[in-house]
């Protein structure tokens, strides 16, 4: 008797929401250089793994076969495991090459689209906005990031069952709506930092031109050319020092406390 049957269900529910948790709890802590979220990727989906191959020789096949390289942005790794449970209750270990191939074509683009609305747009926008209300004294701004944290990891424990259900059909079918998605969450990402650029980075000249009974402030002529004229010059400047070869945002911290001192120092900013 053969470990599967085509077509038939094996997975059951309960064995969704156990490659789920531990999908959330194993896809960073077990991080390595070497095979980096492997080990993880092993571990969420090795209670499918035994139920799905009774035989100890393709077991072992197939465990090893998870053990290999694999990377992606942790929200988007559910998805890539509930298609390959479905390809692998569907194929058994006839389908080892396309699961292969599953996790391989997709950790790439996946990543690419995980990491810059996760990674990137939702932390600096929520995040902003949090930081924001706690510079005002608004403690709300720490219960803002917790539901935002909390919403992120209640969407990655639903993502395994629906891509499971859903298998491939699910990434050409959805492959529009996320690229405009990213588009948009790009937009509303740039055009909130502009906004925080003005409210609250603060660049002020406290120097002034003397002449005679005369004494013009050098901050009202610079907010008479374009205000918050500074703070625009010190991000594009930062934002033009992290291009540089052998730059980082911590040494370029580092640059504007010194200057900021320097500059304070003698006078020339408040």
């Amino acid at each position: 008797m053969e470990n599967l049957k085509i077509n038939q269900q094996v997975i059951t529910d309960e064995d969704i929401k156990k490659v789920s948790w531990r999908w959330i709890m194993a896809s960073q802590i077990t991080w390595n250089y070497e095979k980096m979220m492997a080990p993880g990727y092993f571990y969420a989906m090795l209670p499918v793994l035994r139920k799905l191959y009774t035989k100890e020789d393709e077991l072992k096949e197939m465990m090893h076969n998870h053990l290999q390289f694999f990377n992606t942005t942790p929200h988007m790794g559910g998805f890539i495991l509930g298609i390959d449970m479905a390809t692998e209750e569907s194929e058994g270990i006839k389908g080892k090459e396309a699961v292969n191939g599953i996790k391989t074509g997709l950790m790439g683009p996946f990543a690419g689209v995980g990491d810059t609305i996760v990674g990137v747009l939702i932390g600096t926008i929520f995040g902003s906005i949090a930081a924001y209300m706690g510079v005002n004294g608004n403690p709300a701004g720490v219960v803002l990031w917790m539901i935002v944290q909390a919403l992120l990891m209640v969407g990655r424990y639903f993502t395994v069952g629906m891509s499971y259900k859903q298998g491939m059909k699910m990434v050409t079918s959805t492959r529009d709506r996320l690229n405009a998605i990213t588009q948009a969450a790009t937009l509303l990402g740039i055009t909130v930092v502009g906004a925080l650029i003005a409210s609250v980075i603060r660049v002020n000249v406290a120097a002034s031109f003397v002449s005679g009974e005369v004494t013009v402030a050098g901050q009202d002529v610079l907010d008479q050319i374009m205000p918050k004229l500074l703070p625009v010059l010190l991000v594009a400047g930062v934002y033009t020092l992290l291009g540089k070869k052998n730059m980082t945002s911590t040494k370029a911290i580092l640059i504007v406390m010194v200057l900021s001192i320097i500059l304070y120092a003698i006078g020339f900013l408040a």
